[in-house]
């Protein structure tokens, strides 16, 4: 269990305002932190891994306490059990995959690790290669490999799939999905992305203008829809990956692309014609 109360100062695009948040993580959660620009996301995570000092609160992971205020104890990073990955990778670039990994390791002890990482990521024949050897997807699954190394106690994710394009993403959604699954993580991710917050979170929280305004179930707390007349139209399938009920599809329709969940006996493959149908969604 995570439990925090965090405040700090913020300057935001529309004048200073204060983060001041509230929250429990059950072990084993998947968070999904979402909000508008400037809420608070980002600076969360930086004090959540100590990157940052909160002006007031507390911060206790388990038995643990990282931070209070009362107490005066505040744990630099280095003390802290997180694996943070940014949107940027961040990787040592003198340095190979393998040794990327090896580096994050607590101790010696951990290089059998280094080698389920690289085959849960798909990294195994990249492992000799330097980070400027490799594209923008792999060098986000190495990122995560990084930090799955460090076996931490609490995984922070600012964005890191955003960049990418949607083939690669949606590859990297299941990788992340799988290694949450495979070393049983706390996680808290930062994302923009509906689709892919209903995809991997157990629950989502809004941030805005530094306090939590919505937390519960992603099918809860997302923002609603309206319901307009039926529509039909075609697309063509640009990506297909496996899911829990069948298949994600990212669809092209005219400029758009559009994530699409089937459940079909015979799969769709890129270049395939979906036909759509449904209503037309409108925010409230």
């Amino acid at each position: 269990m995570i439990d925090l109360h965090l405040t700090k100062p913020l300057q935001t695009a529309h004048g200073p305002t204060l983060l001041d948040v509230r929250l429990s993580v059950t072990a084993g959660e998947l968070v999904a932190v979402y909000g508008a620009s400037g809420a608070g996301k980002t600076t969360l995570l930086r004090l959540l891994a100590g990157l940052s000092r909160p002006a007031s609160g507390h911060l206790r992971v388990g038995n643990d306490v990282w931070y209070d205020q009362q107490s005066g104890i505040w744990l630099p990073p280095q003390r802290r059990s997180i694996g943070f990955v940014f949107q940027d990778y961040a990787l040592f670039p003198n340095m190979t995959v393998r040794q990327n990994l090896e580096f994050a390791l607590p101790d010696a002890s951990g290089k059998v690790l280094v080698d389920e990482l690289l085959e849960l990521m798909d990294l195994g024949e990249l492992a000799r290669r330097r980070p400027q050897q490799l594209s923008g997807g792999q060098q986000q699954r190495v990122a995560l490999a990084r930090a799955l190394a460090r076996q931490p106690r609490l995984l922070l994710l600012d964005e890191p799939l955003a960049a990418l394009d949607v083939p690669t993403r949606l590859r990297l959604q299941q990788a992340l999905a799988a290694a949450h699954q495979r070393f049983q993580l706390t996680t808290l991710l930062v994302s923009h992305d509906y689709a892919e917050i209903t995809r991997l979170a157990t629950r989502a929280v809004e941030l805005d203008g530094g306090r939590v305004v919505r937390n519960g179930l992603p099918s809860a707390v997302l923002p609603g829809t309206d319901t307009a007349p039926n529509f039909r139209l075609t697309g063509t399938v640009v990506a297909a990956e496996p899911s829990a009920t069948g298949q994600t599809l990212q669809v092209r329709v005219g400029e758009e692309v559009v994530t699409v969940e089937v459940s079909a006996a015979t799969p769709y493959q890129a270049g395939d014609t979906l036909v759509l149908t449904g209503s037309v969604q409108r925010e409230r």
